[in-house]
């Protein structure tokens, strides 16, 4: 049972994201229905089925007002690129400054990725194999560690507690936030900067759409793709970006006059196993349903108390069987089902950094006592309305009562995790 003291805010939020960078040009778009997904010719000149993709706008002012020079040269892994903005922003937004000549003891960073800086290794390759290994530079391997967005960040705020990464597929967000929530709790640290982030490109993408699981029939009109809970969805479409978080013990961060946004119950991660259904690419339905539970069982929170969800939902056929766990774990349907949405029909399916954009989405949901409108769902899934009211998929930006919030992460390997959030009172 995770404990509630100390009891866990967060004070921050940042994102990079393909369809806004910063949280208030991303709430902006979120509120207006403004797509990140966009055709890339690169994807299409490589022979790609699916040519189209969401990637951060990142322009030169994005990179200098985060890097120093020095560390612009030789820079090449977008992942970090998108962490670091993503991270530094949710710093600045809970009121730190960003350099101190003294390493800040209580303060850590846990900060996930999938598989980190693929363009630099691609660079790194070809140096190899033309006999000009002295070409790699100095920073080849920092760039290409799983844990460097993590030291990069580190670095920036100067953090002298834990400083690492995890890497669970698109559960590394949600999981990130849990295993920050654990520190601080078991007094360990006072302040933790969490997020998760995914590099971008054909590297990265390839795999997926060798996989035939992404929609290849949208190319010429990239902003209808991603359709979670459609009747036409066809796949997802491939994301990247960042999202990060401050989180902080509650005394702290009052002592100190921050800015709360919402308060984090707790949460749960399991794995399925890759049985009863689930393998390496699949759920498996029970677990996904004990994560929920357990979800709810560790932070005292009544299944009539879920006033909105953000479903992991990423517009494939497994959407259905998804909220059917919903119903079941929550065993709440038809107009008693909860508000939900899914942010991956904006931005795409970030991998890794799905679960921590998507946890952002969830916070400033709560902040603004508002829904985010659901786009490309306005031929909703047989299945699915046979299972939850319509009404209960927002289609415009809605005024909400949000008290409590939920989002899951589901992730290749049958991995799961699922965190509640909690309006701040």
């Amino acid at each position: 049972m995770i404990s509630y003291s100390p009891r866990t805010v967060i004070t921050g939020l940042g994102i990079c994201a393909p369809n806004g960078i910063g949280i208030d040009q991303f709430h902006t778009a979120m509120r207006d229905k403004v797509s990140g997904i966009r055709h890339h010719s690169e994807l299409e000149a490589l022979k790609f089925s699916c040519q189209i993709g969401g990637m951060p706008l990142v322009t030169e002012q994005h990179l200098t007002n985060v890097f120093t020079p020095l560390q612009l040269r030789g820079l090449n892994a977008s992942g970090i690129v998108y962490g670091c903005i993503a991270g530094m922003e949710a710093w600045n937004n809970a009121g730190f400054a960003a350099q101190s000549n003294e390493k800040r003891p209580n303060t850590g960073v846990i900060f996930g990725a999938g598989i980190s800086g693929t363009d630099k290794f691609r660079e790194a390759i070809h140096h190899i194999d033309d006999h000009n290994v002295r070409r790699l530079g100095s920073t080849s391997v920092l760039q290409t560690m799983t844990s460097g967005v993590s030291t990069y960040l580190g670095g920036m705020i100067a953090a002298g507690n834990q400083v690492t990464a995890n890497s669970s597929a698109c559960a590394t967000g949600v999981e990130a936030l849990l295993m920050g929530i654990e520190r601080i709790r078991h007094g360990k640290a006072k302040v933790m900067l969490v997020g998760s982030t995914s590099d971008s490109g054909p590297y990265i993408w390839g795999g997926f759409d060798a996989m035939r699981i992404l929609p290849s029939k949208y190319n010429q009109n990239p902003t209808q793709a991603s359709r979670p809970m459609s009747a036409s969805a066809s796949g997802f479409v491939p994301g990247s970006g960042a999202g990060a978080m401050v989180i902080e013990d509650y005394e702290h961060a009052k002592a100190r006059g921050a800015t709360i946004y919402a308060e984090v119950l707790g949460g749960h991660i399991n794995s399925g196993g890759q049985t009863n259904g689930g393998s390496m690419t699949a759920p498996n339905p029970s677990a996904v349903q004990e994560c929920i539970i357990k979800s709810l069982q560790n932070t005292n929170i009544q299944p009539t108390e879920i006033d909105y969800i953000n479903g992991h939902l990423t517009a494939t056929t497994k959407d259905t069987e998804e909220i059917q766990n919903w119903v079941s774990a929550l065993d709440r349907s038809g107009n008693d089902f909860p508000a939900i949405n899914a942010t991956k029909a904006n931005i795409g399916h970030g991998l890794a950094a799905s679960g921590s954009m998507e946890c952002v989405a969830t916070v400033l949901q709560l902040k603004y006592q508002a829904l985010y409108p659901q786009l490309n769902c306005s031929d909703l899934h047989p299945n699915i309305k046979e299972l939850i009211a319509p009404t209960c998929i927002p289609q415009e930006y809605t005024s909400a009562k949000i008290d409590t919030a939920i989002k899951a992460s589901f992730g290749f390997g049958d991995v799961n995790a699922c965190v509640i959030f909690k309006r701040f009172e």
